[in-house]
């Protein structure tokens, strides 16, 4: 089940967006929106904190607390319930368009009485929006782009979604008696950014009793289909599952078949029929006798077939096959070669944790080194001066007693602004041990302004790291446009980083940029842009989606010895 922090932060936030629409006031809107980034980010399970503890939440003022103890006892909160009466469901799926927000979808409606995507998309269609304010051919545009967004996502959750839900279904049937053995198989085995349903394996020598837990699990909300070997279920968050019990003895080719993806199947299935050979998810045969040659082990299963196992974040038929025969599969970064995490926050600016509760956490994961980088001076709404910044590092130098193992540094996310510049000068950012640098801004310049923009952030001698360099969010913000390869020529010869930014719903850059930029010899850091000691754990998904572009571990620098990342980080400075 979701953290009830999530549950009410899926509140709070959907209050703030009908507020908005219903032309509530921005400052109450404003509230609702911070309160539900604090709650979702808070390091305490809300469902065991008494008022008292919700009202030590940042951001969570009197009036919100009675509402989250509405939302944890009963799923929702009376005045949520009044607002979602008010405003038709369709106008809320509408403010969900990249693009559009709730002041245009309310003018939509009330001028136009467009109560669905699918009607606007209809209206733009048709021109009926020609002449309205605000709604010029650029917006148009802008908004189609957006609705193609979110019909691409279509029923896809993110992957740290699909991720909890794969993992406590794991964790209730492997203590089975009968459970041999369990995984999660499919898109999310290949760590894909969205996944579409779950796959789990069970090998057991009894299907009855796996079943039957399955089905009576508390995420459950309906059986789809129910057989012997193969029960489908909807669980509570809208997300499928399916669950196959096999035997032991033909794990290895089950779990090959079930991880995928169709594509890279049909290249081993073609190898196989060229040896005389058929494989499926029962095992490797001979095609004319019908013998069982190997089931047990994936090893088995690639040896018999002329290759070595491959790693499942390279399975999408990307030239992993090819790269195997000749002996070439990239020795994949992991996580536990991650030394630091270069870009993370605290509630200096944005966080929702001290800059003590970080460091805490980061020391848990026996980090060696570890920066902060909280926001610079020109995103306004994080209200950061030159003053508040070096008493933050005055404080982090003072805390670097405690953590004798974790070198920690002081650094800052940087605003790329319109014409490529940065928040301060040489003589102060000298001062940084690193400088992430991001666009926050101005997301729609044309594609010539956006290349020269980011280019000339990298050439900036105090800039070591492009921070989720296209800037999209998943589901609900396109990326940026510029010229992939000059950017990408243009980090490897000025030795800046691109990151690979592990949060879910951005995992930006993504798998095929990072195979593009590799190959131009760019350096990567896997960060997490952490905001809360909860979102540590994300670089799980970094990681994943550095292997997915075939990324080794001297391809990022947060893998670095100290020494070696610290030169890196020195750049074209003198």
């Amino acid at each position: 089940m979701p953290r009830a922090n999530e549950v009410v932060e899926a509140l709070l936030e959907e209050y703030a967006d009908l507020l908005s629409i219903s032309g509530g006031d921005p400052f109450r809107v404003r509230t609702y929106e911070k309160a539900a980034r604090s709650v979702g980010g808070y390091h305490a399970d809300l469902a065991t904190l008494d008022d008292k503890g919700i009202l030590a939440i940042p951001a969570v003022g009197k009036s919100i607390v009675g509402k989250v103890r509405q939302a944890l006892e009963t799923g929702t909160f009376e005045r949520l319930e009044e607002l979602r009466k008010q405003v038709p469901a369709g106008v809320r799926d509408m403010i969900s368009i990249p693009m559009l927000g709730p002041k245009k979808a309310l003018m939509l409606y009330r001028e136009m009485k467009i109560a669905s995507v699918q009607e606007l998309a209809d209206a733009i269609h048709a021109g009926l929006l020609a002449g309205m304010k605000g709604f010029g051919p650029k917006t148009e545009e802008n908004i189609l782009r957006g609705i193609s967004l979110m019909q691409q996502s279509g029923e896809r959750v993110q992957i740290g979604v699909g991720m909890e839900l794969a993992e406590e279904i794991l964790g209730e049937l492997s203590a089975l008696r009968g459970c041999r053995k369990c995984a999660y198989a499919g898109s999310l085995r290949r760590m894909r950014e969205t996944i579409g349903d779950i796959d789990i394996l069970v090998a057991s020598e009894d299907a009855g009793p796996v079943m039957e837990a399955f089905v009576n699990l508390a995420i459950v909300e309906r059986i789809v289909a129910r057989g012997e070997t193969k029960t489908s279920i909807r669980s509570t968050m809208g997300l499928q599952v399916d669950l196959r019990v096999i035997t032991p003895e033909v794990w290895g080719a089950a779990l090959q078949y079930f991880t995928g993806s169709k594509a890279h199947n049909i290249r081993t299935r073609e190898m196989a029929v060229r040896k005389g050979l058929k494989l499926s998810e029962y095992g490797l045969f001979e095609a004319a006798s019908g013998n069982l040659i190997v089931a047990e082990t994936e090893e088995e299963v690639y040896a018999q077939l002329g290759l070595p196992w491959i790693p499942p974040t390279l399975r999408e038929d990307r030239g992993e096959i090819d790269a195997a025969l000749r002996g070439e599969l990239p020795t994949l970064v992991e996580r536990k070669n991650l030394r630091g995490d270069l870009h993370t926050h605290t509630n200096l600016t944005d966080g929702l944790a001290s800059l003590e509760q970080m460091l805490e956490t980061a020391a848990g994961l026996k980090y060696r080194y570890y920066a902060v980088t909280d926001h610079a001076p020109n995103l306004y709404m994080q209200r950061m001066t030159d003053e508040k910044m070096l008493t933050q590092r005055r404080q982090v130098r003072k805390l670097q007693s405690r953590y004798p193992k974790m070198t920690l540094l002081h650094g800052t996310e940087l605003n790329i602004d319109p014409a490529g510049d940065v928040d301060w000068g040489p003589h102060f950012l000298e001062g940084f041990d690193v400088c992430v640098a991001s666009v926050h801004s101005e997301f729609n310049q044309p594609q010539d302004q956006m290349t020269r923009r980011i280019i000339r952030a990298c050439e900036n001698p105090y800039v070591n790291i492009i921070g989720h360099p296209t800037a999209r969010l998943i589901g609900r913000r396109a990326p940026i446009e510029f010229d992939l390869d000059a950017v990408f020529e243009a980090a490897a010869r000025t030795g800046t980083a691109l990151e690979v930014n592990s949060f879910p719903d951005r995992l930006d850059l993504r798998d095929e940029h990072v195979m593009w930029a590799r190959r131009h010899g760019v350096k990567f850091a896997v960060d997490t842009d952490s905001h809360s000691t909860v979102h540590l754990p994300f670089m799980r998904y970094g990681v994943g989606t550095a292997q997915r572009g075939w990324l080794e571990r001297d391809d990022v620098i947060n893998t670095w010895p100290l020494d070696k990342l610290r030169r890196f980080l020195r750049k074209g400075r003198a």
